[in-house]
């Protein structure tokens, strides 16, 4: 539990047999209204304050809701910034129905892809850089690898092997059910990219997916030589080692 529970007031702590949460159970849309706009009101405060100075209070605040109220649907910051990851996951599937309804190559289905991903994530550049300080922490519950992370984590997984499955190319077998998570990995490397790029636009970014992209289309075309899948193998086998 955050540590600014302490500081609730137990008369803004919700009694879950109480009207009000039975009534959000009962009417859905009301319920994800509030939910919603929790959410969001979460969100402005973590750019305009950072994520460390935010508490829930302040968030119950901003989106016109008792404390205790706000940790019903939400028990933590943590749990609000998964909120935003599958909120951010949700808008990126939806910006590469174009790419992926009509492209074919790999390497410009991945282009397309990854450049939707900056694209979606742009409003919150800022705030990305002070949150991935967080994220990047091994044992942090915000990390992308961690345990809380795997309903997102399996989500954009599954959107890469979309990637793979729309395209006209050849995968080793070997490969093709591992892919997807290695594309993944690659796109995690492009954020952490993005999050320090200072250029304008983060053109710098652009033009780092635009020269990569290619390349991972090239080497999954190689991994069919004969002479390259003993090291693909390899590769494999080391990953599933340093990934646990």
């Amino acid at each position: 539990m955050p540590s600014d529970v302490n500081a609730v007031d137990e008369l803004d702590l919700p009694d879950l047999d109480s009207p009000e949460p039975q009534r959000a159970r009962r009417r859905g849309g009301k319920g994800e209204q509030t939910r919603r706009a929790i959410a969001e009101a979460a969100l402005r405060l973590f750019r305009e304050q950072g994520y460390e100075a935010t508490t829930m209070r302040a968030i119950a605040k901003e989106a016109g809701v008792a404390t205790g109220n706000a940790y019903y649907y939400f028990g933590s910051k943590e749990e609000l910034i998964h909120e935003y990851y599958a909120r951010n996951h949700a808008e990126h599937a939806a910006a590469c129905r174009a790419v992926l309804g009509t492209e074919t190559r790999l390497g410009r289905r991945i282009a397309g892809v990854l450049r939707a991903l900056i694209e979606v994530q742009a409003p919150y550049h800022g705030f990305a850089a002070k949150l991935y300080k967080h994220a990047a922490e091994p044992a942090s519950p915000l990390s992308p690898f961690s345990p809380a992370s795997s309903p997102t984590r399996a989500a954009a997984i599954s959107l890469y092997a979309e990637v793979i499955e729309g395209a006209r190319i050849r995968v080793p077998a070997g490969l093709r059910s591992r892919l997807p998570e290695l594309l993944w990995l690659y796109s995690m490397g492009i954020v952490l990219y993005w999050v320090h790029d200072a250029s304008p636009g983060c053109e710098k970014t652009y033009r780092l997916i635009d020269l990569t992209a290619p390349l991972a289309e090239r080497l999954v075309r190689l991994a069919r030589l004969p002479v390259l899948r003993a090291m693909t193998r390899r590769l494999l086998a080391v990953l599933d080692e340093v990934l646990g």
